[in-house]
C-alpha cells in the first residue's frame, strides 16, 4: 500500500494538487492555463504516473516535489518567467531535469533556442497526446509507465 503526504492546496504558491505519493518520480506540469495544467496532469494520472500542476515556473520552484521530479512538462509563454527561462534556471541550481517545452506560438527561434539548452522535446499547441506521452516516458526511461 502507498503512502500518500499531503499537500495542501494553496493557490498563491500555484499548487493545485492535494496528495503526493511518497515514492518515485514526479512529472512536474507547469502551465499559467489552469485547463491545460489540469489535463496534462490527468492524462498522465491516467497511465498510472504521479503529477503535479503549478500555474507558474516561481511557484515550481518553491515546491517541496522539486527534488522527485522525474520530468518536467512547461509551457514557453508565461508571465514573470517563461519555460525557457525556467528550464535555465533549474541548469543553474545543478537541477537537470528532462524537460518538455510545449508552445501554443511556436517558431523557429525558440525551437533552436530551446533544443540548444537541452529541451528534449518542443511540441506546438495543439499536440496529440502520444507525442507528450512519448516525450514523457522517454523522459522517465518508461520508469513507471505501463
Amino acid at each position: 500500500m502507498s503512502r500518500t503526504t499531503s499537500v495542501s492546496p494553496n493557490a498563491a504558491r500555484g499548487d493545485r494538487s492535494c496528495q503526493v505519493p511518497n515514492n518515485g518520480p514526479i512529472v512536474a506540469i507547469v502551465d499559467d492555463d489552469k485547463a491545460v495544467g489540469n489535463a496534462i496532469e490527468v492524462l498522465m494520472r491516467s497511465i498510472g504516473l504521479v503529477a503535479q500542476a503549478f500555474s507558474s515556473g516561481e511557484a515550481f520552484l518553491r515546491s517541496p516535489v522539486l527534488s522527485r521530479t522525474g520530468c518536467l512538462v512547461v509551457d514557453f509563454d508565461m508571465p514573470n518567467m517563461s519555460g525557457l527561462d525556467l528550464h535555465n534556471t533549474l541548469s543553474r541550481l545543478g537541477k537537470e531535469i528532462p524537460t518538455v517545452l510545449i508552445t501554443a506560438y511556436p517558431n523557429d527561434d525558440i525551437r533552436a533556442r530551446a533544443l540548444q539548452a537541452g529541451i528534449i522535446c518542443y511540441l506546438p499547441k495543439p499536440f496529440d497526446e502520444s507525442d507528450l506521452l512519448n516525450c514523457i516516458q522517454g523522459a522517465l526511461g518508461n520508469r513507471g509507465a505501463p
